[in-house]
């Protein structure tokens, strides 16, 4: 065996470097050679090859095998480390090699076991093992080692771990707030290692103090604004960088200037009233930001929300309640916000309203002669009062025709009084007080007692085996007592066992449950009864009977189809149709049959027109019955008002059987228009609408005992002759002129008494005072001296009058009021003495 060891040699190179190769080597001797037949190498991450050089061995050596093994490796993946603060990282050992051991060693040298919570170690396999440190912080830094072992053998390998600290901004708030002037100071802390630079932007543009010396970036990474804007108001960015590592990040900061509130009063001056229950309100606008809060002093008082004072949710209106006279002077509006406080004054001056002092309620009743309501108010000015009811304002004066509502006032009192009361007056009267300053309204309630009044239709069909009810309705004040009679005697009784009565304070329903014989049908009599008086009304229950035939009107014929139209029965029996049954038929064929439904509705709208009636300003508007809807009509309702207002007239309740309402006390030369509504139990019709205007305002008011118009016109006239006879004779004594005149001229051939010798002595007058004398002819006395030629015009010398014996008088014609007439020249003349 030396000797074979002696002289076998074996070369072998590895071509490739892997942790662990095996290397199978089989010899065979074939004439004193040997030739490796086959190597192969298996790992499951690669091969290795062997190359052999055949030698010369000694005879008798048949097959010899080898095996080789490596020595051990250790690798550490990654094969260095950096650690952010406050990040995990592992680390993998692995072995090339039969390691039985591999262990973990932390700078310190110390072995790292497995439970350590922060620096984990495990063993994956017989080749690895993992190094795991969690959230990394300043004292995991150093080398660590990985070791393995084997029996004869040992290897190692370290790693490098670096711990650095990222960028993290320890306090960058947003939003930061300033006041609008003060120095901002943008905060903006920021940790690293190494140490970061930190760039500040504006609207992605970077700051910089050389261009707008009211930016500075302090040693601390702060940014200082100097009297900082509202314009200087957005987004700003911080920006920290590591030229180190590349490392950037960035916050951003919202800047919020702050601006101190501006106040802007509505009113420097509020005028209020001084009475109960009256409101002043005050009102200031804040602007500033953020938006400021508002609240209000009085006397150095804040005023709070309470049953005298009211803020709104912003506080910039201020409700005083219930003001007096002691609430005037001076309020404080006080607007505050981060940035400070503004205050501002507001006057509040406190007048005197109106106020109603008496008003009480009335009660009357029906067909007393009259009722007065009255009315006191106080105030200053002083108030004038209204009066209203419903819809219905009632002014001064009478309101009607019949002058049946009159309004009368005095002072601070007014009164309202209704004649002839009516049940209809009943209900709350409004008094309104009102003045420059404001107004107050109060209601009263008048009462109107009165005897029953029956409504309700009093005939009901029936038939027997089908139970019937009559209902008597009743209005009264107060309420009535109803009670049912047949022949004589109150029902229920001994002998009508079949009948129940069931009553409500305003209706009294009669049940006949079952007909024992014709006798159940008839009259029944419903009597109400109150301390007013009673009334009382028969019903008649009737038996129905089978409704009339249907009369075909048209039939109209398609090709599959066919639309008849016929009339409803001209009876129906009593009682509403329930249905309609139709046949038809080819001829030769078996008739066809179908049933419809006839379900009641509300009626058809009435049909108006409008007559004139004789009495006043009245129109008398009658209406024609449409369909009911197949149920009876209960009542009409009325509604009527003038074109040019919005304000309909009270509403008028008219029994099922009326056919026509008179409107009364209506304007002259204005249109109207009316609404008549049917109701039945279905519900109300469309209202029947007219439209009409009424005459003209008469120039005289017709009166039967007073006198005609003829009777007038010769009153008149005689008193127009008899003024122009005294006219005439007036002048015929002054003036010699007139009808009087020219009769007697024309008659008795003489002029008037006095005539002659007046205008003699005029002239010597004139002469004897020696006052120069002016002559004022009539323009028809100029023309008639120009024609007639023979008169020459006077001078200043010569005399205006004839001597008294002058035979004869110049003559001019003048027209007189009954015809021509000759009058004395010096008639038509005027003397007038001029100094």
């Amino acid at each position: 065996m030396p000797q074979q060891s002696r002289n076998t040699v074996f070369l072998a190179e590895f071509l490739a470097p892997f942790p662990l190769c095996w290397a199978l080597s089989i010899l065979f001797i074939e004439g004193f050679l040997w030739r490796l037949l086959y190597i192969w190498l298996e790992k499951a991450i690669g091969l290795c090859c062997v190359r052999v050089v055949p030698l010369a061995v000694p005879t008798g050596l048949t097959c010899v095998l080898f095996l080789f093994a490596a020595a051990l490796q250790v690798q550490i993946n990654p094969t260095q480390g950096e650690i952010s603060l406050g990040e995990s990282k592992f680390f993998v050992c692995e072995v090339v090699g039969d390691a039985k051991d591999i262990d973990w060693f932390n700078p310190q040298g110390e072995k790292i076991v497995p439970d350590n919570p922060n620096i984990f170690v495990v063993r994956n396999d017989e080749v690895t093992s993992t190094l795991t440190i969690y959230h990394a912080t300043m004292d995991n830094a150093g080398i660590y080692k990985c070791m393995a072992k084997a029996p004869g053998q040992e290897a190692e390998a370290t790693v490098q771990v670096k711990i650095f600290q990222k960028i993290t901004f320890k306090n960058a708030p947003s939003p930061q707030e300033f006041n609008e002037g003060d120095d901002a100071d943008l905060v903006c802390d920021v940790a690293s290692s190494p140490p970061a630079e930190i760039v500040w932007k504006y609207k992605f543009n970077v700051i910089k103090s050389a261009k707008d010396v009211r930016y500075r970036v302090l040693d601390n990474g702060h940014l200082l604004i100097r009297s900082i804007r509202k314009a200087d108001e957005g987004m700003y960015s911080c920006e920290a960088r590591v030229i180190a590592r590349g490392e950037l990040d960035f916050r951003p900061i919202k800047v919020v200037i702050n601006v101190l509130p501006t106040i802007r009063p509505r009113q420097s001056e509020v005028n209020a009233t001084a009475e109960e229950g009256s409101t002043a309100l005050l009102a200031c606008d804040a602007d500033g930001f953020p938006e400021p809060t508002v609240t209000w002093a009085h006397n150095n008082v804040l005023l709070v929300s309470g049953d005298k004072y009211s803020v709104n949710e912003d506080g910039s209106e201020l409700l005083v309640r219930d003001v007096k006279k002691v609430d005037e002077g001076e309020y404080t509006c006080i607007a505050r916000n981060k940035a400070g406080e503004t205050s501002q004054e507001v006057s509040l001056k406190v007048f005197v309203p109106p106020k109603i002092t008496f008003l009480n309620n009335q009660s009357a009743s029906e067909f007393d002669e009259q009722v007065t309501l009255t009315c006191e108010a106080s105030g200053d000015p002083t108030p004038s009062i209204l009066w209203s009811f419903d819809q219905r304002v009632f002014t001064e004066g009478e309101q009607s025709l019949d002058r049946n509502i009159v309004v009368r006032s005095h002072a601070r009192v007014s009164s309202l009084t209704l004649k002839n009361v009516q049940f209809t007056y009943a209900g709350q009267y409004l008094c309104t007080a009102s003045n420059s300053i404001g107004e107050d309204s109060q209601s009263m309630s008048l009462e109107v007692r009165y005897a029953p009044k029956i409504l309700g239709q009093v005939t009901v069909f029936t038939w027997e085996g089908n139970p019937a009810n009559i209902s008597c309705e009743v209005e009264a004040h107060p309420s009535a007592d109803m009670l049912w009679f047949r022949d004589g005697f109150q029902l229920p009784n001994a002998n009508s066992s079949n009948i129940k009565i069931y009553s409500t304070p305003s209706v009294s329903y009669l049940e006949v449950l079952s007909f024992d014989s014709q006798n159940d049908f008839g009259s029944y009599n419903c009597t109400a009864t109150n301390s007013m008086g009673s009334e009382y009304k028969e019903f008649l229950l009737i038996q129905a009977e089978v409704p009339s035939s249907p009369e075909i009107q048209q039939v109209e014929s398609f090709s599959s189809t066919a639309v008849v139209e016929f009339d409803e029965p001209d009876s129906s029996g009593g009682v509403n149709i329930l249905k309609y049954r139709v046949q038809w038929r080819l001829p030769g064929s078996p008739w066809n049959a179908r049933e419809y439904d006839a379900s009641d509705g509300e009626p058809a709208a009435p049909k108006l027109e409008v007559k004139v009636h004789n009495k006043g300003n009245a129109l008398k508007v009658n209406w024609f019955k449409q369909d009911d809807g197949g149920s009876p009509i209960k009542h009409y309702l009325v509604r009527y008002k003038a074109k040019h207002t919005s304000d309909w007239k009270p509403e008028i309740r008219l029994p099922h059987g009326s056919e026509y309402v008179v409107l009364s006390g209506l304007e002259y030369n204005t249109e109207y228009e009316v609404h008549v509504v049917a109701e039945n139990q279905q519900g109300k019709s469309l209202p029947g609408v007219l439209s009409f205007r009424t005459a003209s305002e008469p120039t005289t008011v017709p009166n039967g005992t007073g006198m005609g118009t003829g009777a007038i016109v010769g009153i008149l006239i005689v008193v127009f002759f008899l003024l122009l006879v005294g006219v005439d004779v007036t002048c015929y004594f002054l003036n010699k002129c007139g009808v009087l005149m020219c009769l007697a001229i024309n008659i008795c051939g003489k002029r008037g008494p006095g005539a002659k010798g007046k205008d003699i002595e005029e002239g010597k007058a004139a002469f004897t005072k020696d006052e120069p004398i002016v002559e004022v002819r009539t323009e028809e006395e100029n023309i008639s001296s120009q024609e007639g030629g023979g008169a020459t015009e006077p001078n200043e010398t010569t005399p205006l009058t004839e001597p008294e014996n002058k035979p004869g008088l110049a003559l001019e014609q003048t027209k007189c009021a009954s015809g021509l007439s000759w009058t004395p020249m010096d008639q038509s003349r005027t003397h007038v003495n001029a100094s």
